[in-house]
């Protein structure tokens, strides 16, 4: 064999490697809520290994049913693939990436909240209306290893079976 087709054999081997490591490398996807959990299992109820926010950039590998396997730096588990997107998220006001108007769904979710504003504006329409105990309700805060405590004394399986 020649040298110039053991050398053209060398390259066309070396950039069939590289090109099967980088497309095995996952997706790169960014982080669509304000704050979204890096969890060690794929349940809302796993152990939070890292807090990721609006923006953040991670690589996806594998899907479990409405979880995506993420990973970013030295931390990999899993985020509800509803806190992810592909598309490329502008963190300027105003830029070309960034929506004008909100869409739909923005919309329906954003009538779920009950905010300060929403609050004040049922008050001021209905001044007789007492929300002592939404207040102190919303006040309350269980954390996922006291969530996990309840779940293991009732016997209860969380839907989907995820622990």
């Amino acid at each position: 064999m020649r040298k110039q087709e053991k050398w053209l054999i060398t390259l066309l081997t070396l950039l069939l490697v590289l090109s099967a490591g980088a497309s095995s490398g996952g997706n790169m996807m960014r982080v669509q809520v304000k704050d979204g959990q890096v969890r060690a299992t794929p349940s809302f109820l796993g152990k939070v290994l890292a807090n990721l926010h609006y923006g953040d950039q991670v690589t996806t590998s594998k899907s479990s049913g409405d979880w995506t396997e993420v990973s970013v730096g030295s931390v990999r588990g899993w985020m509800h693939s509803s806190a992810l997107t592909s598309k490329n998220i502008s963190l300027q006001s105003g830029g070309k990436d960034a929506p004008l108007a909100a869409s739909g769904d923005e919309l329906a979710l954003a009538g779920k909240g009950f905010n300060e504003q929403v609050e004040a504006s049922f008050k001021s329409k209905n001044p007789k209306l007492d929300y002592t105990w939404v207040n102190r309700m919303e006040a309350v805060n269980i954390s996922p290893e006291e969530t996990q405590r309840f779940l293991s004394e009732g016997g209860l399986t969380p839907q989907g079976g995820n622990r």
